[in-house]
C-alpha cells in the first residue's frame, strides 16, 4: 500500500525547520504532499501578511526534490486538504503537539481517516525569527 503524506505550512522565509519537516515527512511516505498556504489563509491565521508571496512559496516547495506534489492550501481545516488530496497522514511540527490547535487537528484528521505524526520543531530558526531578525535589522538602519 502507498503512503501519502501531507505536510501543510506557511513556508514563508523558507528555512532549515521547513527543510527538517520535509525531511522527516519524505522518510516515512511514499509520496509526499506540501501544501502551502495561500496569503489570504495565512493572513487570516496569523494577522500578517507573509513576506514571499504565495505564487513564489509554491514554486520554491514545487521544485524541492524531497516533495513530489505541492498545492495551495486554503484553509485551517485540514478535512478541506483531505478532500482535494487524500492523504493517509499529515505531518506537523511538534510546536502543536498537546496544543488545544493540534488536539483539534488530530481530531479532524481521525473523522476522514487520517493520523496526525508530528516531528521536532526546530525552535532556533522560525519564519517569526527571522521576520523580527529582519525588522530589528531594518530599525537599526534607520537609527
Amino acid at each position: 500500500m502507498t503512503v501519502v503524506g501531507y505536510v501543510p505550512g506557511g513556508f514563508d522565509l523558507f528555512h532549515i525547520g521547513h527543510l527538517n519537516v520535509l525531511r522527516a515527512a519524505r522518510e516515512r511516505c511514499d509520496y509526499l504532499i506540501a501544501g502551502v498556504a495561500t496569503d489570504e489563509s495565512l493572513e487570516a491565521m496569523k494577522n500578517r501578511s507573509p513576506v514571499i508571496p504565495f505564487s513564489e512559496r509554491l514554486d520554491i516547495v514545487a521544485n524541492l526534490r524531497l516533495v513530489d506534489r505541492a498545492v495551495a492550501d486554503h484553509s485551517q481545516d485540514k478535512r478541506l486538504a483531505w478532500h482535494d488530496n487524500r492523504f493517509d497522514v499529515l505531518f506537523k511540527g511538534d510546536d502543536w503537539q498537546g496544543t488545544v490547535k493540534g488536539l483539534l487537528l488530530e481530531q479532524e484528521m481521525a473523522e476522514v481517516g487520517a493520523q496526525v505524526v508530528y516531528f521536532p520543531y526546530t525552535a532556533r530558526t522560525s519564519s517569526t525569527s527571522l521576520r523580527e531578525f529582519i525588522h530589528a535589522a531594518n530599525t537599526a538602519a534607520r537609527l
